[in-house]
């Protein structure tokens, strides 16, 4: 698949008014967002624990993870993100591409709402 990057609104769970857009690749091999520490600080989000995450490279990071609000295409949720290194490429992961309801279409390179998916809609 192609990469395409698509822009987002970014803010604070409680404060939304501490807001930033950012050009966030579309990358649907990682597990979950991720934004470069210097966005953190401006939206105010605090890291509530690590996560483990093993690098395109192969090399094993321990990651702070703290809960961002996102919006794109008019669609919006809080989604765990992983806050990276200075300088980190902001990435849009899995988790939170499936938690919004959207997939990337690498043709157009846009991207496209899906319906979710339920198993099992009764007990027994």
């Amino acid at each position: 698949m192609g990469t395409f990057s698509i822009r987002a609104t970014l803010s604070h769970p409680e404060h939304r008014e501490r807001q930033i857009t950012l050009d966030l690749l579309v990358d649907t091999g990682a597990t979950w967002s991720l934004i470069p520490p210097e966005a953190a600080r401006v939206l105010g989000v605090e890291p509530f624990e690590t996560r483990p995450v093993r690098t395109a490279d192969g090399r094993r990071l321990d990651l702070p993870l703290a809960e961002v609000r996102f919006t794109i295409d008019g669609r919006s949720l809080t989604t765990p993100c992983l806050i990276g290194a200075p300088g980190a490429l902001p990435l849009l992961g899995a988790v939170t591409l499936e938690a919004l309801g959207l997939a990337p279409d690498p043709v157009q390179k846009i991207l496209v709402p899906v319906t979710g998916l339920l198993l099992q809609t009764r007990a027994g």
